[in-house]
């Protein structure tokens, strides 16, 4: 089991976030990545909204830092920690415009992309792009295998209903052979995506319980990620037994990878909990080695 981060400043819920991110900025973002990168923790995260209604954003927050950017300026101040879109929206993008750019992130960080994805459920924010809104199901699963089949080649091509393109050049593009694709979703057509499309599944707004059910009940894949959050931000310093019960219990549930937000009440404070996180990690079991790669032709190659 790997350890991973909620990265803390890069969004705004009004209902976690801390006191101290509203004033913070890249110089804290960029300590707690140097530092989360030294540990051998396994990825940091970053959302993607590009505007939210006013009302919304009241509700979940309105502030939403670019991906692309954000890892763009992170994969140059860490040098193995992973970068993981939580999520890109797919319907937003035409795969290979996320195979382009993000082959580019991919390329200039050695290999650290790991790609979140997610089917998207803000209908307003469809229709502020222009983008289809009842039949994104659909579309999610025919961009997830025109991704896959654009994201690491240079002369990329695919035929579907949706997305048609042969006879083209994308260079530069992914260098990792099998970027891992990781599916977002709560319901058992998502978990069902993310084991015929994609590499690993981030549940969210569901129990362990209904997990462990939907995990049951389901054909993993050898070496499939399962990556599941903790219930609220980890406090290793002020409740390290209350932590290690979390790590255990998402163990149990069939977490190959745990992805948290830590409390904090300054971005020292939480450069200590990273250290303090790692130490009881590893009293469960868990690895701040570098995770192998994965491989479109080796497929017993772990991908945990």
């Amino acid at each position: 089991m790997y350890i991973g981060i909620t990265s803390p400043v890069v969004i705004g819920h009004p209902a976690s976030q801390a006191e101290w991110e509203r004033d913070a900025g890249i110089t804290e973002l960029a300590r707690v990545a140097e530092t989360a990168d030294e540990l051998g923790y396994h990825h940091l995260t970053c959302s993607e909204h590009v505007a939210v209604p006013t009302d919304i954003a009241a509700e979940r927050g309105g502030i939403y830092w670019d991906p692309l950017s954000t890892f763009g300026y992170l994969a140059a101040r860490t040098s193995r920690i992973r970068l993981n879109t939580r999520v890109l929206v797919l319907g937003y993008h035409h795969p290979l415009e996320i195979a382009k750019r993000y082959g580019t992130l991919d390329t200039v960080s050695g290999g650290r992309l790991v790609l979140g994805l997610g089917v998207g459920t803000l209908e307003e924010e469809f229709t502020l792009l222009g983008a289809p809104f009842a039949d994104r199901g659909a579309r999610a699963d025919e961009a997830l295998a025109a991704l896959r089949a654009c994201m690491s080649t240079a002369s990329p091509e695919f035929h579907g209903t949706y997305y048609d393109f042969a006879d083209l050049y994308v260079q530069p593009h992914a260098v990792q052979q099998h970027v891992p694709f990781w599916i977002g979703g709560r319901t058992p057509r998502s978990l069902r995506r993310a084991t015929t499309l994609g590499d690993g599944w981030i549940p969210f707004g569901l129990t362990l319980e209904q997990i462990e059910t939907m995990l049951r009940k389901a054909d993993l894949p050898n070496g499939f990620e399962v990556v599941l959050p903790t219930a609220r931000p980890l406090d290793p310093l002020g409740s390290p037994d209350a932590v290690l019960r979390a790590l255990e219990r998402r163990a149990d549930a069939g977490a190959t990878i745990v992805s948290t937000p830590i409390m904090a009440t300054g971005v020292e404070h939480y450069c200590d909990q990273l250290h303090a996180l790692r130490d009881r990690a590893l009293e469960v079991g868990a690895s701040f080695e570098p995770p192998p790669p994965l491989s479109d032709n080796d497929e017993s190659t772990p991908r945990q």
